[in-house]
């Protein structure tokens, strides 16, 4: 599968990234670390630069989440969790808790949850389906997630390109300090909204 996603990345440039992260956000056989780090490793080699990568890959990513939050507008709770408790669904590595999971965060950051939580492993998926529930307006969404996606995809594509042959260690390091680097992501994110409206207020 991995070989399969170098391949159609070399061979069909922006269009493969903006697929394949849409096809992560819905149902992620493949992470984003490995797509995105890989992706930005590839503008060594190929036409592709830094800057169009990172928008492919926002394209792709706002796609994905706008078919979950569609999900999530027509589906509740319940049904959701009966759905990912099919077989085909764990082969894909979603469980029965991630639709709670991505709930709870919903309901403890409210719509913010939405941006922050593009950053987050599993939830930055499955966020858009609470969105969706909770009838979140359309505009808000789209700005929200676009932003988010944006930051997530910036980060692994500019490391991929730094890194260069080594790309690999980005992915390496993301699966294993994961919970690290959401924490330090939520803090960050918080830190600079807090700024932001408090300078607001100020104006």
């Amino acid at each position: 599968m991995t070989n399969f996603v170098f391949d159609l990345i070399n061979q069909f440039g922006y269009m493969a990234i903006s697929f394949l992260i849409a096809i992560e956000n819905v149902f992620p056989p493949i992470p984003s670390e490995v797509i995105l780090s890989f992706a930005g490793f590839a503008t060594h080699h190929s036409q592709m630069t830094v800057v169009g990568t990172i928008i492919a890959s926002t394209i792709g990513a706002v796609l994905g989440a706008l078919i979950l939050y569609g999900v999530g507008w027509f589906l509740n709770e319940e049904r959701l969790e009966r759905i990912l408790d099919h077989k085909a669904f764990k082969m894909l590595g979603f469980k029965r808790g991630d639709v709670q999971k991505a709930i709870n965060w919903f309901d403890k950051y409210g719509t913010g949850a939405i941006f922050y939580g593009r950053c987050i492993p599993v939830v930055r998926s499955l966020i858009s389906i609470p969105a969706g529930t909770a009838k979140v307006k359309m505009s808000k969404f789209l700005i929200y997630t676009t932003l988010g996606s944006l930051v997530w995809n910036t980060i692994l594509v500019a490391l991929g390109s730094y890194m260069g042959e080594k790309w690999q260690v980005i992915v390496t390091i993301f699966e294993e300090y994961s919970l690290i680097i959401a924490g330090l992501s939520v803090v960050t994110t918080i830190c600079f909204s807090f700024k932001w409206y408090k300078q607001k207020i100020k104006n």
